[in-house]
Parts: C-alpha cells; sequence; structure tokens
C-alpha cells in the first residue's frame, strides 16, 4: 500500500474549517435523501446537475460509486477537487508486521485483516498500560498481548462475550484479562489514565465520543478507528471540540442523527448475487413508495421498516402486502403489480445516479467528524496524528486517530 503524499500545510485546524465551509454551503444539495422525492428538491435550481446525472451510463454510475472522486463529470457544478484535496489524508506509519496464522483462529477472515493492518499502528510504548475499549470477545487484545508480550485488560458489557473472550485468551496463552464494563456508565474513566493506551478498532458512535470525553479527562493516549457516527441517543449533533461548535455555529451546519448516517453508507464491493438482491430490495421500496402515495392519495414518503435481503418475499406483490400490513394501510383489488415493479426499477435507477451528489460528500463529511474527534483531544493538549490505516478495499471505515499528552509522557 502506497501511502498518500501529506499536506504539510494544512494542519487538522484549517482541514477542519475548510470542510465547515463546504459542507455547510452545498448541504441543500447533499442533505436531501433521493428516495424520498420524486425529484431532488434542488432539480430546478440545478437542471444541468440533475441531467448530466440522468444521462450517465450504469457503468459511469457504478464507477462513480465507487471513485466519487476520480474523472467526475459533476466537477462542472460541484468542488469535486477540492474535496478530494480535503479528504486526502496520509497512511499512518506502524512497524513492520507479520502476525502467526494461528493467532487469526475464530477470527473472521475480514475482521483479521483490519487487525492486522491496525496493530502495527497502535503505537503502544513500553511503559503504557493497555485496554482495549469494546472488545467484544477480545480478538485486537489477544494479538496485541501476544505481539507486545504485554498485559492487556478488554473490555466488553456483554457477559457472554467475555466469557468466551477469556476461554480463547487463556486457550491461546495470552495474557488478557476480560472485564465486563459498560463504557457508558459512571466509572469507566476507572481504567484509564496517564499511563494507559486506549486501543479501539470501530468502536460506534457514543462509545468511542465516550471515550474521547474520558481520554482528555485522564490523559489517556489513544488510537481509536471509529464508526458509525449515528449509533448515538443525541437527535442533533453537537461536536466535541470548541473550534467545531463555534464553526459550525457560524456557517450554520447542523447535523441530525440521520445526517451522520450518510459518513458510513460506503461499503465494499459484495459479491454480484448480493449487489442484485440489493438492487431488487430497493426496486421493490421504491415500487412501493409510488403504490402508497396513490392509494393514500397523500404524495409524501412513507418509511417502511428495513427487511434483511435474505428474508425478501418471492414477489413484489408479497412485498407490497408486507410493507402495507406494517404500516396499517390497505391495499385495493386490481393493482397493476407488473407496473408498478418496472415503475420501482426506473426510480432505482434515477435514484442511483441522484444519490452520487451524497456519494460525493460522504468521505468529507466523516473526515469532518474524526477532524473534529482530533481537535477534542488537541484542545485538551494532546498531539494527534491522523491519517489512515489500511485500503478502503478491506475496510471503508479506515481513519485512525492516534493520540498522546506529551505534557503526562514527561510527568
Amino acid at each position: 500500500m502506497s501511502p498518500s503524499l501529506p499536506h504539510p500545510l494544512l494542519s487538522h485546524t484549517e482541514r477542519f474549517a475548510r470542510l465547515t465551509e463546504r459542507l455547510a454551503e452545498w448541504q441543500d444539495l447533499w442533505r436531501p435523501l433521493p428516495f424520498q422525492h420524486r425529484r431532488p428538491p434542488w432539480g430546478e435550481a440545478w437542471p444541468g446537475l440533475e441531467t448530466a446525472l440522468l444521462r450517465l451510463s450504469d457503468a459511469s454510475a457504478a464507477r462513480l460509486q465507487d471513485t466519487p472522486f476520480r474523472e467526475s463529470p459533476l466537477a462542472d457544478w460541484l468542488p469535486v477537487a477540492e474535496l478530494a484535496r480535503l479528504v486526502d489524508l496520509p497512511e499512518l506509519a506502524g512497524d513492520a508486521c507479520e502476525l502467526p496464522v494461528a493467532w487469526a483462529a475464530h477470527v473472521g477472515g475480514r475482521k483479521w485483516s483490519q487487525i492486522e493492518a491496525f496493530l502495527p499502528r497502535v503505537g503502544a510504548s513500553p511503559d503504557e498500560r493497555l485496554v482495549e475499549w469494546c472488545a467484544g470477545k477480545g480478538h485486537l487484545s489477544r494479538a496485541l498481548a501476544q505481539r507486545l508480550d504485554a498485559e492487556v485488560t478488554a473490555l466488553e458489557w456483554q457477559a457472554t462475550l467475555c466469557r468466551e473472550g477469556q476461554r480463547l485468551a487463556d486457550r491461546q496463552g495470552a495474557t488478557v484479562h476480560m472485564a465486563e464494563q459498560d463504557v457508558l456508565a459512571p466509572g469507566a474513566g476507572r481504567w484509564l489514565s496517564s499511563d494507559t493506551r486506549v486501543a479501539a478498532l470501530h468502536a460506534c458512535g457514543d462509545l468511542h465520543g465516550r471515550l474521547i470525553e474520558l481520554a482528555a479527562e485522564h490523559g489517556s493516549s489513544v488510537t481509536l478507528a471509529p464508526c458509525c457516527y449515528q449509533r448515538t441517543t443525541d437527535a442533533h449533533y453537537r461536536p466535541l471540540s470548541r473550534q467545531g461548535r463555534e464553526l459550525a455555529a457560524a456557517s450554520g451546519l447542523i447535523l441530525t442523527r440521520e445526517d451522520l448516517a450518510m459518513a458510513v453508507q460506503e461499503t465494499v464491493t459484495a459479491p454480484r448475487h448480493v449487489r442484485r438482491r440489493r438492487e431488487q430490495a430497493n426496486a421493490w421500496r421504491l415500487g412501493f413508495d409510488l403504490l402508497q402515495r396513490e392509494v393514500r392519495g397523500i404524495d409524501a414518503y412513507l418509511p417502511v421498516p428495513s427487511l434483511a435481503y435474505g428474508r425478501l418475499p418471492d414477489s413484489f406483490a408479497e412485498f407490497c402486502h408486507w410493507a402495507a400490513e406494517r404500516k396499517g394501510l390497505g391495499l385495493p383489488a386490481g393493482i397493476d403489480w407488473p407496473a408498478f415493479e418496472s415503475a420501482g426499477e426506473r426510480r432505482r435507477v434515477e435514484v442511483t445516479r441522484m444519490e452520487l451528489v451524497r456519494h460525493l460528500f460522504r468521505r468529507p463529511l466523516e473526515v469532518w467528524l474524526v477532524l473534529d474527534r482530533t481537535l477534542r483531544l488537541e484542545e485538551a493538549g494532546f498531539s494527534v496524528e491522523l491519517g489512515t490505516f489500511c485500503e478502503r478495499e478491506l475496510t471503508p471505515r479506515n481513519l485512525l486517530l492516534r493520540a498522546c499528552r506529551p505534557c503526562a509522557r514527561e510527568a
């Protein structure tokens, strides 16, 4: 993996300020959810952009979903080049690491590959006590303990996972202590101190937010790959950093929990049959949306509960009856099912293209959120590195912040 060129003249503060400006400036385009509207709310103001999107071939639309900044036809309307520069972060350095195959026992293949990429970038010092945050079965903890020949405390709130994790650690001879701990509960900070390094690989929402605040309070070093920012109890996002709160207020950038979900909607390429099933599910949902608007006589989107792709009914008609039942909606007899199913597929093609505008701002929003966490720690006196720890093909959630408080290390 060749590292990206860093931007030595662009500090975290400067990058964050520019991203705040761009996200606020263009929020009328990236905020609306295309599947909720027959036509994007910005369509009349940007007819050329809408037309250009609708003219894209399936191949071009698929390519832009995966690489929104490369050779984008949207550059005639949107700040593609600037956004590409603002999200171009360096690969964080790590020591050479080839882990024994035996350590991967009982760990999923993709998860283990992420641990292999994350582990050499933890940056732990010999004098630091190691803690894993939201450890699950402690897969990362076991690898840390064995590679560094150190004791690791793994915090996990589910007792069953703690028992299973301890059993795996004991079997492998890893010096791991699985500790049953709800990290959101009072007293979770007792595991942190100025000589502690906390590692968290894909800790979600409020869970990693809590880690940031406790680390700032106790002076603990942190290596964090955050994830799922929308998993929070707050309906509206309150920036963690003082700069974030000030810049967001000044620019009028107000993010809802639903907005935060956009930052993690990128997925790695799935097998063709999985993608096709996903496309079918989306087309059926859009076909039902057209149907319910006609049946209710209300031209407005009606949210329908999620249904796993593997549990989809056998036909579009069965899906519509399932969705209507969930919403307490009676369907009349004589519905032209093939017509609505075909209309749903046409809507899927259109929505896929309209969503490319949101895709362009997806990574900028994610980088903005991680920069907010970075600045929170910098404001607390930490020295923070921010970059990537693996290629997006392994996981799109490949951002990593590595922080330590110099004054605490010197004390």
